[in-house]
């Protein structure tokens, strides 16, 4: 790779070019990185449990990695919400914002970066740090185009990593020659530590809490199935003679027994079998109950609510928690655009640019839930009464885009005119037609007055000099001040009284008003004297 000098990462450390094209936290054959054949779930106990918790909380995490992966295997409803989560924050499409200042070709370049095709599978693999409590992708770059750029983007099993023995902040590549771990390399590793909670990021992941609802369900599964292969099957009851031998009741224990297996058996005369029914029902209200409220407190962990996982009561009670999961998924979108912004756009800028005061910031924006209807009967409603709305501001909301020059643009539909709309019946005069031809039959033809420009049909009417010189006038502007702060006034107030109180202390300023109707008037009696000279 090209050598560059001078380079720094986030931190302002140096960067070594040489190990930027390289892999680092590869997989091992042996040792601390080592293709994983862990195993921590099968024949998981509370003690055991208890114990791998207790270890990751105190840096020793690799068991406790083990189960949380594991779990998302062996626990289809904490995989299922999980997976909703995460596949809610991938949706997310990123978007570049650039502070004024910020030199043009650097924007293009981060945005180019951000669109790149695999941007989308990274921000699904670092979000696996939300059950984890971290997830970390590592960076190759090469000199591409004049400028370094990432090529790939690889996950790395956490379990590669250790954290510092300090703090349990600080993430560090596991190797078999150093049990502090090593130093990552500057520049090198795309780090997300979700911040569910407080604390160290061991301590954070989703799958802490739920570790405990997965022993519960694994027992409570285990249990019920005992439960239902005891009385899935009615009790057989083998009756033998006072005289029966011991070879006699072997026959018979074995008859019992392979009723159960083989819906078939015999037995010698004399001797029966007896089936007497169980009512097992009670198995769904004991162990059933139990998984759900294990999973109904998973889903309140994992999506914040159970109305749109679960069974809900109503419609509306699932459009509430829906505001739920909205809010936890903008924290997820936030939480994630630091990371890349912080591990990937920084480094990226410095590499290419050098270091700058502001740097391009990339943001994931969730939509806004927007009940269309209500707002437009409240858009209907405010804008005749005065209310100014810019159109982009509405079009973010409903999510539509501007339009194009070249685009076609959807209109009010208009009635169609011509010979072929109307049937011959439709096409005669209708009374209010023959009325205004009437009147306009009255006047000669080019006549511009006032009542036959209301009645003609032409969409150019021909205008007089007072016609333009009242259109040229700006009405908005030389009315606004007189009548802006009866209309807030008019909307403030609670009744008519209070209009009335209110307008006492509105003084409008009618000074435009006025000024244009001076202007006007002065105008046109000299375009009056005009004319009668003529």
């Amino acid at each position: 790779m090209k050598q560059f000098k001078g380079l720094v990462d986030q931190y302002g450390k140096p960067i070594d070019t040489a190990v930027l094209n390289q892999q680092i936290a590869t997989p091992e054959i042996m040792g601390v990185r080592r293709a994983v054949e862990d195993r921590e779930a099968s024949g998981l106990t509370p003690e055991r449990l208890a114990q791998i918790l207790i270890n990751a909380q105190n840096g020793h995490a690799r068991p406790y990695l083990t189960l949380a992966e594991e779990m998302e295997e062996r626990y289809l409803h904490y995989a299922s919400q999980l997976q909703t989560r995460r596949l809610a924050i991938e949706g997310l499409a990123p978007v570049v914002d650039a502070k004024e200042g910020i030199p043009a070709k650097i924007v293009e370049a981060v945005k180019e970066l951000m669109d790149g095709a695999d941007i989308n599978e990274t921000t699904g693999e670092l979000t696996d740090g939300i059950g984890k409590g971290y997830s970390v992708c590592e960076i190759i770059w090469e000199y591409q185009d004049k400028a370094l750029r990432p090529v790939e983007y690889k996950w790395r099993d956490p379990r590669y990593f250790q954290f510092d023995r300090k703090s349990l902040t600080e993430l560090r590549l596991a190797t078999d020659s150093n049990l502090d771990g090593e130093e990552l390399p500057p520049a090198k590793f795309l780090i997300h530590k979700p911040r569910t909670k407080a604390g160290i990021p061991l301590r954070r992941g989703l799958a802490r809490p739920a570790a405990w609802a997965f022993l519960i369900q694994s027992f409570g599964l285990k249990d019920w199935s005992s439960f239902s292969e005891i009385y899935g099957i009615p009790i057989r009851v083998g009756r033998y003679h006072a005289t029966a031998s011991d070879k006699d009741k072997r026959t018979l224990l074995r008859a019992v027994k392979a009723i159960a297996n083989d819906a078939a058996a015999i037995i010698p005369q004399g001797m029966d079998i007896e089936f007497h029914k169980v009512e097992g029902s009670h198995g769904s209200a004991v162990f059933g109950e139990l998984l759900d409220y294990v999973d109904r407190q998973v889903s309140k962990i994992v999506v914040g609510q159970t109305m749109t996982s679960d069974d809900g009561a109503s419609l509306a009670q699932a459009e509430v928690h829906n505001e739920v999961r909205h809010d936890i998924l903008e924290a997820d979108a936030k939480q994630l655009a630091a990371t890349y912004n912080r591990d990937l756009i920084v480094p990226f800028v410095n590499m290419n640019f050098g270091p700058q005061k502001i740097y391009p910031q990339v943001s994931f924006p969730v939509a806004q839930p927007e009940d269309i209807e209500a707002l437009s009967k409240a858009l209907g409603t405010l804008v005749p009464l005065g209310l100014r709305v810019g159109q982009s501001e509405v079009r973010e909301k409903l999510a539509l885009s501007d339009p194009t020059e070249d685009e076609d643009i959807l209109t009010p539909p208009s009635k169609a005119t011509g010979p072929n709309t109307e049937d011959d019946a439709d096409r005669k005069d209708k009374p209010k037609d023959r009325q205004k031809n009437t009147r306009l039959a009255a006047h000669t033809p080019g006549c511009t007055c006032s009542s036959c420009a209301s009645l003609s049909a032409d969409p150019e009417p021909v205008l007089d000099e007072f016609d333009r010189l009242f259109a040229s006038t700006d009405w908005e502007a030389a009315t606004d001040p007189l009548l802006a702060p009866l209309r807030s006034l008019i909307l403030d107030a609670s009744d008519f009284d209070d209009v009335r109180r209110r307008l006492e202390t509105v003084d409008p300023d009618s000074g435009p008003m006025r000024e244009a109707l001076a202007h006007l008037t002065a105008i046109s009696r000299g375009l009056g004297d005009v004319s009668d000279e003529d």
